[in-house]
């Protein structure tokens, strides 16, 4: 009974009819770590029976699925049926919900199918899904008539170790922008006549304007850059089930053979919606109906939404239709749409506009193409009544936030490791009132639960498991409060809900769960993900000396140790360390206390600007300080030593000057000062010069890692 009113719903939506008798369907998926081919070179991944993607999982309503999947890696893994309505024991995320399994451990998910529709499976452990484990879950209708149909199953593919990846995004690294040419320097500006606008940008203290985070080297339609299904033919309607099983591409669906018409979205049905395109979030999936208007081959394309590549499914056989390519974006003008919206203090500016359900999309503006119909949320409709029983309703309002300088990602500024869990009771409702504060999309998903979007269509209002919520955008979606245990709700974006973007729901008085033997120590499991310690180096070897620096660092902490070593006593050396906690949703202040030892041969004593004994060139002191970000992102430190020292420094690095040039300067009031450029040979090598007042002119490489 625990179950029985959400029950009712699906069942209601799905018009379900059990009159065959149920079956159990038991499949074996075997997770082994791979070598597979990727632009002519051996990478490593991730497979399930042997291959990218995992096995298409198919089952029909009414059936009990007997899974066991045999861990022959040799680290923990974990599997989440996303979107399935299964006892919480099952769901799949370790050491929440479901146990991890072990190295060379075998595990068994065992539930009832109470639904249909297209879902999809994954790991839910670190980031191998993004190494490969991934795949469809297709339940279909009891007694239905066969449909011709495909699965297409769209994702992303990176060369790069994820936890690069995840590293390299948290050291606001600009080398995916590079790659994507789309770094909007201001040599770029210039050619462009938007100067102006770029310098706004970084007196509002923003970085580059970007449409998704990651440099994707492949795109895949069902593990293949392109799918070709010729056994259509002429006048054939075929149901696509399109799932996006990727880790942060969004992607804009297209069909050269005419309309598409949405039939279903995140697994259940709703009124059919002639469309000329639409985008599918991460982690949502869309059934869709197209046609053959004759014998040829028509291409559904499937375009990142930062259009820096594509992938395609061909249906039918003959001469192939291709669908219009989707031109490059103007990140320009998008650049003007953020300063605009954003303030000085950081934070959005409503502009007095209501926006919901991706209705007015802010990314039209780099558009150059007529888009035609495209869909959005508020044109889906339930083809049956969704409402929620009568029950106390809990309202709760979810600040979707963020810095994109840092990559913290959070709900009301708080990563889940900072935040409690969010009782609720079971036989209540739960509304949640959604605010996108930020300027990325993020795709929010509910685990073990579908929830109402209220999107204007009343007693119709659709049911969804995922919803995309645009920037500056304010949406309410609304659950039954049915089951028991901890559910996870969290942007699906992989590497935002390892940054931290989400929430625990847990049921109060809930069973002990068998698969979490030890709560405690579990969650800090769960925790650890964001508060992760993350390193960046960088180190120069140049004509003159060597400098660099080391930063360990997580959310709201840092600890950086810079270094110069000259050639000779009379370049000195010199090194200083800071330990500090960055404040604020913007983090643009670090207070900081730390060290400053230096030492420099034949100086000659003099002042600082203010009056007192400059003792550059020796010096060993304890300091305390704060650094804040300023406009055009300089960064002003303050600081006093133990000896009653002031100092004041303004520095900045890699200025974008043109898409692979940098500048670099400092100065202070110890009259030290440096400037320099660095020119980008690959994400970890550059060319580097720069003139330093104790050290002069110095020429050479920069390792940056």
């Amino acid at each position: 009974m625990k179950r029985f009113l959400l029950t009712v719903i699906v069942l209601l939506t799905y018009g379900a009819a059990f009159s065959q008798a149920p079956r159990t369907v038991r499949y074996d998926l075997y997770v082994s770590d791979s070598m597979i081919h990727s632009n002519g070179k051996m990478r490593h991944a991730m497979v399930i029976n042997g291959g990218i993607p995992a096995p298409v999982l198919s089952f029909t309503e009414g059936d009990t699925a007997e899974i066991y999947v045999h861990n022959k890696m040799d680290m923990e893994t974990s599997i989440h049926w996303h979107g399935l309505l299964l006892p919480n024991r099952y769901d799949g995320v370790s050491y929440l919900t479901t146990a991890p399994i072990k190295a060379g451990e075998t595990h068994l998910y065992k539930f009832p199918i109470i639904q249909h529709g297209t879902y999809w499976y994954h790991s839910h452990t670190m980031f191998q899904e993004q190494s490969g484990m991934y795949g469809a879950f297709i339940i279909r209708k009891r007694d239905a008539p066969d449909v011709k149909e495909h699965t297409l199953l769209l994702s992303d593919w990176t060369n790069e170790n994820p936890h690069q990846v995840d590293r390299s995004l948290h050291t606001a690294t600009d080398w995916y922008a590079v790659r994507k040419n789309s770094v909007q320097s201001y040599g770029e500006a210039i050619k462009e006549k938007n100067f102006s606008t770029k310098l706004n940008n970084e007196w509002k203290r923003m970085m580059a304007m970007d449409v998704s985070d990651v440099y994707y080297d492949q795109l895949f339609s069902n593990g293949k850059p392109v799918d070709v299904q010729p056994q259509f033919k002429a006048g054939d309607k075929v149901r696509l089930r399109v799932i996006n099983g990727s880790s942060s591409t969004y992607f804009w669906l297209t069909y050269a053979g005419g309309k598409i018409t949405v039939v279903a979205n995140d697994g259940m049905d709703v009124a059919p919606v002639e469309v000329d395109r639409l985008i599918v979030g991460v982690a949502e999936t869309y059934d869709v109906v197209v046609s053959l208007p004759a014998d040829s081959s028509y291409e559904f394309l499937a375009t990142a939404e930062d259009r820096t590549k594509a992938t395609s499914l061909f249906l039918g056989n003959g001469p192939r239709k291709e669908a219009t390519r989707l031109p490059r974006l103007k990140y320009f003008e998008g650049m003007k749409m953020m300063n605009g919206m954003m303030k000085m203090n950081g934070q959005m500016n409503g502009m007095d506009m209501q926006m919901s359900l991706q209705q007015m999309d802010m990314n039209a503006v780099m558009y150059s193409e007529d888009p035609g119909v495209t869909l959005n949320y508020a044109m889906l409709r339930s083809p049956v009544k969704t409402n929620l029983p009568e029950a106390p309703v809990k309202e709760l309002h979810f600040n979707l936030s963020g810095n994109m300088n840092r990559y913290v990602w959070s709900i009301n500024n708080k990563t889940v490791s900072e935040s409690d869990k969010i009782l609720i009771k079971k036989g209540e409702n739960v509304r949640i009132i959604l605010y996108n504060g930020t300027m990325m999309r993020h795709p929010m998903h509910l685990h073990g639960h579908f929830f109402r979007v209220l999107n204007g269509q009343g007693d119709y209002s659709p049911l969804k498991n995922t919803l995309d919520i645009m920037p500056m955008e304010t949406d309410t979606i609304e659950f039954a409060a049915t089951e028991s245990g901890d559910w996870f709700f969290h942007c699906h974006i992989l590497y935002h809900m390892m940054s931290g973007m989400g929430r625990i729901f847990s049921y109060q008085d809930s069973p002990p769960n068998p698969e979490i033997p030890d709560p405690a120590k579990a969650i800090r499991k769960i925790y650890a993900d964001d508060r992760k310690i993350h390193t960046a180096a960088k180190i120069g070897l140049e004509s003159n000396g060597s400098d660099g620096d080391l930063t360990f660092f997580n959310t709201r902490y840092r600890l950086q140790t810079e270094w110069r070593v000259g050639l000779n006593g009379e370049n000195g050396y010199e090194t200083e360390s800071h330990f500090g906690r960055y404040l604020g949703q913007t983090q643009w202040l670090l207070p900081y206390i730390g060290w400053d030892v230096r030492y420099r041969k034949g100086g000659k004593a003099e002042k600082n600007l203010f009056g007192q004994s400059n003792t550059k060139d020796f010096r060993s002191v304890l300091h305390a300080g704060v650094e804040y970000t300023l406009p055009l992102l300089i960064i002003a430190d303050a600081s006093v030593d133990t000896d009653g020292r002031l100092r004041f420094q303004l520095s900045r690095e890699d200025v974008p000057i043109t898409r692979r040039l940098r500048f670099n300067f400092m100065a202070n009031t110890d009259k030290e000062y440096m400037a320099g450029f660095r020119y980008i040979l690959s994400k970890y090598i550059s060319l580097s010069t720069h003139y330093d007042s104790d050290m002069g002119v110095g020429a050479g490489i920069t390792v940056t890692y």
